[in-house]
């Protein structure tokens, strides 16, 4: 098992939701790019993530581990 923070869908997917988070509330990118941009976005993004979910070999532990007291 290995941590969330050293899945690579994991890291995607959240620098995917900060990107458009940020596009959502300044309208950063717009300006350079093209409508036909965002809609080639909605395909390429679920293709990506799926290609990722395809070679995950480890589970994640989303557990934290308690540290045993010596008693």
């Amino acid at each position: 098992m290995k941590k969330w923070y050293h899945s690579k869908t994991l890291i995607f997917n959240a620098v995917v939701a900060g990107l458009i988070a940020l596009e959502a509330t300044t309208n950063v990118f717009k300006p350079y790019v093209s409508d036909l941009f965002y809609v080639a976005l909605a395909v390429v993004l679920p293709v990506v993530n799926a290609m990722l979910r395809i070679v995950t070999t480890q589970a994640i532990d989303l557990e934290k581990k308690e540290a045993k007291n010596a008693d």
